[in-house]
């Protein structure tokens, strides 16, 4: 499988280091035994999302091999322009301004242009793709009524039609309860492939149609082959960054280089711990309200971060590299930090982070939650 993703091919030789998963669904394709409803899912950064495109190239392919698409038919070449008649793609969006009600299909010019730069990518980066990160993006009930008169179309090029689904647990109930009567009963020679981050989420008579394909961890070596071809870097430094990202693209492509939302986590978690071991209750109110002004899925990403970087500065104590995944300015803080971070307070952080995201996830009001945890934190930082 090569080691680069290229925008002129969709198939399974750009998805990174997952020949294995590649090889059982086409050995299911060419023994007639594809089910009709699959949901891959896997560590973030473990493509995912392009593992589901390849194999949506493959089933519509005109001349597919024993390992992968042809690339040079029609039906391939459309694949690869995102423009495949036969291969629908659902995907979380925001409501226009005026509130009304929105489908995919109003976001995928977008869409296009965020898969053609990378498929590798998070839900904070589509949510900037919007243009409004402080928005939820969700999938809407009339998400489930497009999808349905889609499939019921003729193929266009006479072969599988193919919904592509990134994130159903973004589906709100009505719209998910629709899908599951259309996946219970499918047009013929039709496949689903749901895209899960969170499997746990999506709605449990659903996913229960559906036969799960797992993605495994990018091996390291894998990774820093790929690294040191997409990068430039030289074999030392794809090296060390590949044993740092936890086999994930966009963990190794963060260690590269910090993106926005991760350099503006470090900034939030930075000043939080400084400012809880000042007891700078001020300013510990002027922090929570900054978050809180965040959307619900931002005040996540950090929230899991700081639980990232809790656990994180807690291992550096033990002064072992290879048990430390922190890029060069997370490992500039912790030298003076770590040692705040002990067997008496570790758990006690990770609790109330832990809480702290499931009254997020419950909708308590976020200045609340966030000052609440600021507070806290000044016990705990102090534990020591």
């Amino acid at each position: 499988m090569s080691s680069a993703y290229t925008n002129s091919s969709l198939g399974f030789d750009s998805v990174i280091g997952q020949q294995k998963a590649a090889d059982i669904v086409i050995s299911a394709v060419k023994a007639g035994r594809l089910p009709h409803a699959i949901m891959v899912c896997g560590p973030s950064g473990s493509g995912k999302l392009p593992f589901a495109m390849a194999l949506a190239r493959y089933v519509c392919c005109n001349n597919p091999s024993d390992h992968d698409s042809c690339g040079q038919c029609v039906s391939c070449r459309m694949a690869n322009k995102l423009e495949h008649p036969d291969i629908h793609f659902v995907f979380p969006v925001i409501r226009k301004k005026d509130g009304s009600a929105v489908v995919s299909d109003d976001w995928i010019a977008e869409w296009r242009n965020r898969i053609r730069v990378s498929p590798y990518f998070s839900q904070a980066d589509w949510s900037n793709d919007m243009g409004d990160p402080n928005k939820q993006p969700l999938i809407y009930t009339a998400e489930s009524n497009e999808i349905q008169r889609k499939l019921s179309l003729k193929p266009a090029m006479d072969g599988y039609k193919v919904a592509i689904i990134w994130l159903p647990e973004k589906m709100n109930e009505e719209c998910a309860n629709k899908l599951l009567k259309l996946v219970e009963e499918p047009p013929s020679k039709t496949l689903f492939i749901l895209v899960s981050e969170e499997p746990e989420y999506v709605l449990p008579t659903l996913a229960g149609r559906t036969q799960r394909i797992n993605l495994l961890p990018i091996g390291q070596e894998t990774l820093a082959i790929y690294l040191s071809s997409k990068f430039g870097l030289n074999n030392a430094d794809a090296q060390e960054i590949a044993r740092r990202s936890e086999g994930s693209v966009l963990k190794a492509i963060q260690n590269i280089s910090l993106s926005e939302e991760e350099k503006i986590c470090f900034e939030s978690f930075t000043t939080l711990m400084r400012q809880a071991w000042r007891r700078d209750i001020r300013s510990l109110k002027e922090w929570s309200d900054n978050i809180a002004s965040r959307g619900r899925e931002r005040q996540k990403i950090f929230l899991r971060y700081a639980a990232r970087m809790n656990r994180e500065n807690f291992m550096a104590n033990f002064k072992i590299p290879d048990l430390n995944y922190m890029t060069a300015d997370e490992a500039a803080f912790a030298i003076k930090f770590a040692p705040f971070i002990n067997e008496n307070n570790v758990k006690g952080i990770e609790d109330l982070i832990e809480e702290a995201i499931i009254h997020i996830e419950q909708n308590v009001n976020a200045k609340m939650i966030f000052f609440d945890l600021a507070v806290r934190m000044i016990v705990l930082i102090k534990n020591r």
